[in-house]
């Protein structure tokens, strides 16, 4: 409950500090909204003369697309730009000011910087899953989109843990930003490209140790029927791995860090 609260004073705050500056609330709206339709375009560049990859047609890979993007944009509304200032605080020493809050700094660096520009992001993609189903003439169920869901939460949780692990590395190190090209460009590739089309040892790296992979495929295979009992297994199982890791990386990192009064 405590926590509650302090959300929703973080959210009051942001949403005044928007509208202090309208087209700081509404620029974002327009801008989120063109890259969509960008992603959009290249995505039918792409695949305007594939059939199949792998098991899966069309429709499967537009409900990819629209999985994957329905992800990062619940990243972005909720929490992407808070942490991905962690970096940055931890070298100028603003850190210093979260360590002094009565609450986890986790947390406030989390949600201190929601962005609701990027809703926009979340009915577009809704949009797109929908045509993806209608596309690929998928039988719903109610146990097929319970999974989806499921699996859902769990990616938009792998995704957050992701993001928190990297930039962790910033209490150890000058500079992340090398971490931070590998996560855009495991990103980027994962986000065109199903984890379905892996194979050997890239299927290790996308499944395992930068898990982009499974992010949007494991959600999809549960709706369309494909998820085994044993990729619906190692799912859970990664997010589970990746928390402890986010959670001890972030713990050591705190006792590592030096205040800029030090």
């Amino acid at each position: 409950m405590k926590n509650f609260r302090v959300w929703k004073a973080l959210l009051k705050i942001r949403f005044q500090n928007l509208m202090m500056f309208r087209l700081g609330f509404w620029g974002p709206f327009f801008v989120d909204g063109s890259l969509f339709l960008i992603q959009l375009a290249i995505f039918d560049a792409i695949y305007a003369n594939v059939e199949r990859i792998g098991s899966w047609g069309r429709g499967e890979m537009i409900l990819y697309i629209g999985t994957f993007s329905l992800i990062n944009a619940v990243n972005m509304v909720v929490y992407f730009f808070g942490v991905n200032g962690i970096a940055g605080k931890i070298r100028s020493g603003e850190m210093d000011l979260y360590l002094t809050k009565p609450v986890s700094p986790l947390f406030r660096l989390t949600f201190e910087c929601m962005n609701p520009g990027s809703l926009p992001l979340l009915l577009f993609s809704a949009g797109i899953i929908g045509y993806g189903i209608r596309t690929a003439g998928i039988r719903m169920s109610a146990e097929r989109i319970l999974v989806y869901l499921f699996y859902l939460v769990l990616m938009i949780v792998l995704y957050y843990e992701m993001e928190v692990l990297l930039r962790s590395v910033a209490f150890y190190l000058v500079s992340n930003a090398r971490m931070e090209q590998l996560e855009e460009a495991g990103l980027n590739l994962c986000m065109n490209l199903p984890g379905i089309a892996f194979y050997g040892i890239y299927k290790v790296v996308f499944y395992g140790i930068l898990p982009y992979g499974i992010m949007a495929t494991l959600p999809v295979q549960g709706l369309i029927g494909e998820l085994s009992p044993g990729m619906a297994a190692h799912g859970a199982g990664i997010v589970c791995t990746f928390g402890g890791i986010t959670a001890l990386a972030w713990k050591k990192g705190m006792r590592h860090y030096n205040s800029a009064s030090s």
